[in-house]
């Protein structure tokens, strides 16, 4: 009989399989059953600009629209050009770059590929 792992948010071995899910009673959280196959989409991950394209480490990007930066005064506007970009796969903040504002997150949606 396979054994139900632990809950990975409490930590807490009160769980139960419920279709295809497995289910926390103490905290109500829910996590895939499969949890080997969802670390292998990660790594299958392909992260596209706004139009699509497949973007790399190292590729040159172009900001579609105004971005307010949280917490600051600072805007990126649209057209800003980014030389070299790097991909993160944490979160929903895929690429990392640097601007002359500073370093920023941010999400391939916002970007075109040059």
């Amino acid at each position: 009989m396979p054994t139900i792992p632990p809950c990975p948010q409490c930590g807490l071995e009160n769980t139960y399989p419920d279709g295809d899910n497995h289910v926390c009673a103490d905290c109500g959280f829910e996590w895939p059953a499969a949890g080997d196959s969802t670390a292998t989409d990660d790594d299958d991950a392909v992260v596209k600009d706004a139009n699509g394209a497949v973007l790399a480490d190292g590729d040159a990007v172009v900001l579609v629209k105004d971005l307010k930066v949280k917490g600051s005064s600072i805007t990126l506007k649209q057209g800003t050009k980014v030389k070299s970009i790097r991909l993160v796969g944490s979160g929903d903040h895929e690429v990392d770059c640097r601007m002359d504002a500073g370093n920023f997150m941010l999400k391939a949606c916002y970007l075109k590929k040059v």
